[in-house]
């Protein structure tokens, strides 16, 4: 009499989230291009980080350049997300652009791997961004959220005439990033340490001074 065959265990079922995997994916790939740039970032590293395979990132993304976009574009997303949740259009012109100021170089000072991406696609010549209507659509809403501001505190008497708010938008980025983009070469020049809590938080200070002095009337 034959034995009865003894059933193959079954393999564990798993969960297809292609969502979640595609986000994993952006996150590492985030600190790869961070920290290697468009062309020292390898695909075979990200695969390996987010225990998926090239094959499965150049199915989601098609192209290392397409991954590289989808993580300028959710880099961006993210901060403007952040940026519209400011309350800021039930404040006072000047205490608005304060918190506008504040939260700019908080973000900023928070999310070096941000400046780092934007840095590399300087040197790129925003070549990427280019392709990319979502960024653009995204950076219009900054623009607009200021030109309100300058708009309330222009009827109010409190802000000069002529305010850009493509240029205001401009020198509060400038004062915002320099602590991350030069850190490394002004803290070894001038024996300076930029990171201390201490130091961000009289630089913070200035940013937001210097930026309501220049709109102020």
């Amino acid at each position: 009499m034959n034995a009865p065959r003894k059933r193959k265990a079954s393999a564990p079922s798993r969960t297809n989230d292609p969502d979640k995997t595609k986000q994993d994916i952006i996150e590492v790939a985030t600190r790869e291009f961070a920290e290697n740039g468009l062309s020292g970032a390898r695909v075979d590293e990200i695969a390996a980080r987010t225990r998926t395979s090239k094959r499965m990132i150049y199915y989601y993304f098609g192209s290392k350049e397409k991954l590289y976009v989808a993580v300028l574009e959710e880099a961006y997303t993210r901060m403007r997300r952040i940026e519209s949740n400011l309350d800021i259009d039930h404040l006072p012109p000047l205490e608005a652009i304060a918190e506008l100021a504040g939260f700019t170089f908080d973000y900023q000072t928070g999310h070096p791997d941000f400046i780092r991406l934007v840095m590399i696609e300087n040197i790129h010549e925003g070549a990427h961004i280019k392709r990319s209507k979502n960024i653009q659509r995204l950076n219009v809403t900054a623009i607009d959220a200021l030109r309100r501001i300058i708009a309330r505190g222009q009827e109010e008497g409190v802000f000069r005439d002529n305010l850009d708010p493509i240029d205001l938008h401009m020198t509060i980025s400038a004062l915002s990033n320099f602590n991350i983009a030069n850190r490394s070469t002004f803290s070894t020049i001038f024996k300076h340490d930029m990171a201390s809590p201490r130091a961000l938080s009289s630089r913070r200070a200035q940013v937001i001074d210097v930026i309501v002095r220049y709109v102020s009337r």
